[in-house]
C-alpha cells in the first residue's frame, strides 16, 4: 500500500509539471496519445485505449484535441474501413520530441543518487504490480483525476 500511496501523488505531480512545461495546448492526455503514436506508429483509437488502459471515449477526446491542433491526422485503415488509423503529423512529431526531451532532462536532474540498478528494480516491481491488475476493465470510464 505504501507504493500506491507514493505512486498516486508522484503521477499527479508529474502530470502537472508536464502540462506546465509543455505547449499551452498539449494536455497530459494529448501528450500520451502523441507519445504512443511516436513509439508504435499509426494506431486506431481502440488500440490506443487498450494500450493505455483508458476508455475509447477518453482517447477519442484526446485524439480530437490533438487533431484540432494539427498534431495528428486520420488515415484509412486497410484492416478495418470503419476504424481509421491515427498518425502523427510533422508538427505532432516535433511537439512530442520537444516535450520528451524536456522530460528526460528533468528526470536526469531528479535521479540524484539513484543507480541504474535502482531504476531497473523499480521498473520491475511496478511492472509486476501492473500485471496483477490486468483483469481490471477500464473500458467504461475516464481515468481518475
Amino acid at each position: 500500500m505504501e507504493v500506491f500511496a507514493l505512486v498516486g501523488p508522484l503521477y499527479r505531480r508529474v502530470q502537472r509539471r508536464i502540462e506546465q512545461d509543455a505547449a499551452p495546448d498539449l494536455s497530459v492526455g494529448v501528450r500520451a496519445v502523441l507519445d504512443l503514436l511516436r513509439e508504435h506508429g499509426p494506431m486506431t483509437v481502440p488500440q490506443m485505449g487498450r494500450a493505455q488502459s483508458l476508455s475509447r471515449q477518453f482517447v477519442q477526446r484526446m485524439v480530437n484535441d490533438a487533431a484540432a491542433g494539427g498534431l495528428v491526422e486520420s488515415i484509412p485503415n486497410p484492416a478495418h474501413q470503419r476504424s481509421s488509423l491515427i498518425r502523427l503529423t510533422d508538427d505532432g512529431r516535433t511537439a512530442i520530441t520537444a516535450v520528451t526531451a524536456r522530460e528526460h532532462a528533468l528526470l536526469r536532474q531528479a535521479s540524484g543518487s539513484l543507480t541504474d540498478a535502482d531504476v531497473t528494480a523499480c521498473v520491475r516491481v511496478l511492472s509486476r504490480m501492473l500485471e496483477l491488475f490486468d483483469d481490471v476493465d477500464v473500458s467504461d470510464g475516464d481515468p481518475p483525476r
